[in-house]
């Protein structure tokens, strides 16, 4: 009888050995799955963060990148250099409505539309003074966006709000346009014309907004200006004709 109970005894621990056993083996799996799921989850965040930045990166360059017009007239690509979004020079304001184009010059004799963009670029570094233009026109007739034209650009004034506006590029001090600078110019400002139904008034200088003497040579010579006028509404009608 003793010798009976003994060996039910040790079936008995033997079962329970196995079904201990069992039990830590389930466990050791139950934590194993909880760790894969923990696994996953990290890398699904981590990842999806990951493609956000990557979406949004390329989204920018796209930005950056777009085309705003088709090559102009003269066979000058308008290239798109939009500023680092900035307090001092791209607010990114929403320009609600345009009712005009403002012409200006640098008043950097010999630099290139590039270096006034870069200057343009800068102010967010050097945090002197607000400044910037839509586009700027250089010396060999490139011309470089840098704010889009859904945008303000701290250039005219009180009418920043309401403008686009075009910084020129010029050889020396007097102010004057060369004659690639001046073409880019003419078509630049007559296809801002037509995409914003704009007339011959709504062309004008910083000088009409403020007084300023800019763009000086177009300030001190007034026949300078009306001819440049006269030249951007011509162009204006030759697009129109090429359109219809």
């Amino acid at each position: 009888m003793r010798n009976r109970e003994e060996k039910m005894s040790r079936i008995l621990s033997k079962e329970e050995w196995i079904r201990k056993k069992k039990i830590k083996n389930y466990g050791l799996i139950a934590l194993a799955v909880l760790f894969m799921i923990i696994i996953f989850i990290l890398s699904y965040f981590l990842i999806g963060n990951i493609l956000k930045e990557i979406l949004a990166h390329n989204d920018i360059q796209t930005v950056r990148n777009e085309t705003t017009f088709d090559t102009l007239s003269n066979g000058i690509e308008i290239q798109n250099k939009y500023l680092t979004p900035n307090i001092y020079s791209r607010p990114q304001t929403e320009l609600k409505e345009v009712k005009g184009v403002v012409i200006h010059y640098t008043a950097n004799p010999g630099t290139s539309a590039q270096a006034n963009r870069n200057y343009f670029e800068n102010l967010a570094t050097l945090k002197t003074t607000s400044s910037s233009s839509h586009f700027v026109i250089g010396l060999e007739g490139e011309i470089i966006q840098c704010i889009p034209l859904n945008e303000i650009a701290y250039a005219s004034n009180e009418r920043n709000e309401d403008t686009i506006s075009i910084e020129c590029c010029h050889l020396d001090e007097t102010g004057k346009f060369n004659e690639k600078t001046y073409q880019s110019l003419v078509a630049l400002v007559a296809k801002l014309c037509i995409e914003f139904d704009l007339g011959d008034e709504d062309i004008i200088r910083h000088y009409d907004i403020r007084g300023k003497k800019c763009p000086l040579y177009y300030v001190d010579h007034e026949d300078a200006w009306l001819l440049l006028k006269a030249d951007i509404t011509a162009k204006k009608k030759l697009l129109e004709v090429n359109i219809k």
